[in-house]
C-alpha cells in the first residue's frame, strides 16, 4: 500500500475514533443556543421550594424513578392516553409527588419563552434535582447537559427495575448492579432519604401485625415504633397518611439518615437492612460519622446517575411540553 494511501486511511478513520470519544453531554451545551438556561431554572427551582417546601424531595424522588426506568430521558412525565399507560401511571409511580411534576413544567414554560425548542424537559429536570438538594444545604455536583427526551414511556417498564421498600437487600443490590452502581454508590444514594416523607402503607406491614411475638419489626426503636404506630392508625382510610424519612432533621440534607438507621429510626425495611448487611453496613457507618465521606459519595454517584441510559441525537427529542411527545 503506497504512502499518501495509507495517510488517507488514517484521516479518514482518526476523525471516526475521535467522534465516538467525545463525550455525550457536556457542561456547555446551552451556552449560545440558551445562555439563560441556567439562571431560569434556578429561578424557577428557588421560588418553587419556598413556596413549597416538599418540592426538593419530590424532584429527588422524581429523578430516581426517572433515571433508573430505561434512563434519564423524562419518560416518567409522559402523561397516559386511552391508547397507552405511560410510566408515571404504573402502580410504583402513583404516589409520585405532584411538586416534582409542577418544578419541571414551570421552569419549562419559561424556558420556552425564551427559546423554544430548545432545551429538553430532562435536562431541566436533572439540573432542578441538583439545585433543589443544594438548596437544601447538600452537595453541588455537575450536571452534564444534551439530553434528549424519551419517545417511548411504558408503564409495563417500571416494575422490577425500581427498588421497593420490602425487598431483599439481594434484590437491591441486584437492581443497582444491572445499571452499574456499586454496593456503595447504592447505600450514598440511599442517603436520599434524609429529605422528604413515606407513606404509612409503605411500611404498615412491617409496623402492625409483624409476628406472633412482635407488634412491630424489632428492628425499630421500641418507643418509635410506638410513635409510628399511633401516626399511621388512619391508613387504611386515608392512604395519604405519610412520615419524614428523617424524624430528627427532616428539612435538611444531611448524614443524620444514617444515623437513624442505626438507632432503629429508618422507615422503611430497605432502611433497617442497610444496617444489618454486612455489604451496606460498613458504609452506613462511615456516613453516619462523616458527613463530608457521604456528599462526596452522593455527588459523584449522583453525577453518574445523572449520565445513566441518556438519549441524545435521533434517539430523542426536545419536547414542546413535557408531558406529551411531540407527534
Amino acid at each position: 500500500m503506497s504512502p499518501p494511501l495509507i495517510l488517507l486511511l488514517t484521516l479518514l478513520i482518526l476523525p471516526a475514533a475521535h467522534a465516538q470519544r467525545r463525550p455525550l453531554l457536556t457542561t456547555g451545551y446551552y451556552r449560545r443556543s440558551c445562555p439563560r438556561f441556567e439562571q431560569i431554572v434556578q429561578d424557577t427551582t428557588t421560588n418553587k421550594q419556598i413556596s413549597s417546601p416538599t418540592t426538593a424531595a419530590a424532584a429527588l424522588r422524581l429523578f430516581f424513578h426517572d433515571c433508573f426506568v430505561l434512563g434519564c430521558d423524562a419518560s416518567v412525565l409522559i402523561s397516559s392516553t386511552r391508547f397507552s399507560k405511560a410510566e408515571r401511571d404504573a402502580e410504583i409511580n402513583l404516589s409520585l409527588p405532584g411538586d416534582g411534576f409542577d418544578v419541571v413544567v414551570r421552569a419549562k414554560t419559561a424556558l420556552e419563552l425564551t427559546c423554544p425548542g430548545v432545551v429538553s424537559c430532562a435536562d431541566i429536570l436533572a439540573v432542578a434535582t441538583r439545585n433543589l438538594v443544594v438548596m437544601m444545604g447538600g452537595p453541588f455536583y455537575t450536571v452534564r447537559l444534551g439530553r434528549k427526551d424519551s419517545l417511548t414511556s411504558r408503564a409495563s417498564d417500571v416494575e422490577g427495575n425500581i427498588p421497593r421498600p420490602a425487598m431483599s437487600m439481594d434484590q437491591m443490590v441486584r437492581i443497582f448492579q444491572t445499571k452499574g452502581f456499586s454496593v456503595q454508590e447504592m447505600v450514598a444514594l440511599s442517603g436520599a432519604h434524609t429529605i422528604g416523607f413515606s407513606h404509612c402503607k409503605e411500611f404498615s406491614s412491617i409496623l402492625y401485625n409483624y409476628s406472633r411475638t412482635s407488634q412491630s419489626d424489632p428492628a425499630y426503636y421500641s418507643e418509635f415504633a410506638k410513635s409510628l404506630r399511633s401516626a399511621c392508625a388512619d391508613y387504611r382510610r386515608n392512604p395519604t397518611l405519610s412520615v419524614f424519612n428523617d424524624v430528627i432533621t427532616p428539612n435538611k440534607f444531611d448524614n443524620m439518615y444514617y444515623s437513624n438507621v442505626q438507632k432503629g429510626l429508618g422507615l422503611l425495611s430497605s432502611d433497617h437492612a442497610l444496617s444489618m448487611d454486612w455489604r451496606t453496613r460498613r458504609y452506613v457507618d462511615l456516613y453516619s460519622r462523616n458527613q463530608t465521606a457521604f456528599f462526596e459519595a452522593f455527588a459523584r454517584a449522583m453525577e453518574k446517575l445523572s449520565a445513566y441510559g441518556v438519549k441524545t441525537g435521533r434517539r430523542g427529542e426536545v419536547r414542546r411540553r413535557c408531558d406529551a411527545f411531540n407527534n
